[in-house]
């Protein structure tokens, strides 16, 4: 090879060194970028309600089925689904409701994510608007972290259908 072979060759090296550190940059860049699933949860509710200092006080247990409706990248996989566990507790205020569940997924494998839902807009006869917090989880799910918009509909015999959009980022 001769010298000016060597020169010429060297800009190409250089060409590709700095193309596969742009292409690593953006790849860290990415994995802090927030993604999106969407979600529709069915749930069993099991509940009391007593007359508490004033006011109503509800609380239970809700279980059912999450199914991932929507999703841009794994660990949450589209047409996934998994079981859900929560305990609620809610209280009647003037506008609506204060209302509180964690609750834990387990997806085919074992593997869990975790979240809690807040909500004081509606009521627990009809339904609300509220926000839940992904709290990261066990195996694939965990890191995971993130907030959601969610809409609860109540139905007969205690059943609620609950769509959910979320985003979500794995640190």
């Amino acid at each position: 090879m001769t010298h000016s072979t060597l020169i010429l060759r060297l800009p190409q090296r250089w060409k590709i060194v700095a193309a596969l550190s742009a292409a690593l940059w953006c790849a860290a860049v990415t994995a802090d970028e927030m993604n999106t699933i969407e979600l529709v949860t069915t749930y069993k509710r099991d509940y009391v309600t007593i007359e508490h200092a004033g006011q109503e006080v509800t609380g239970g247990s809700l279980r059912g089925t999450t199914t991932v409706t929507r999703s841009d990248v794994s660990p949450f996989v589209e047409g996934e689904s998994s079981l859900i566990t929560c305990i609620f507790y809610g209280t009647a205020t003037d506008t609506g409701i204060d209302l509180e569940a964690p609750c834990t997924n387990t997806d085919t494998s074992g593997d869990k994510w975790f979240w809690l839902a807040k909500r004081s807009a509606g009521d627990t006869q009809v339904g609300g608007e509220g926000r839940r917090e992904l709290l990261g989880g066990t195996g694939k799910y965990k890191g995971v972290s993130g907030s959601c918009t969610y809409s609860t509909h109540y139905m007969a015999d205690n059943w609620i259908v609950s769509r959910s959009r979320c985003k979500w980022s794995i640190r």
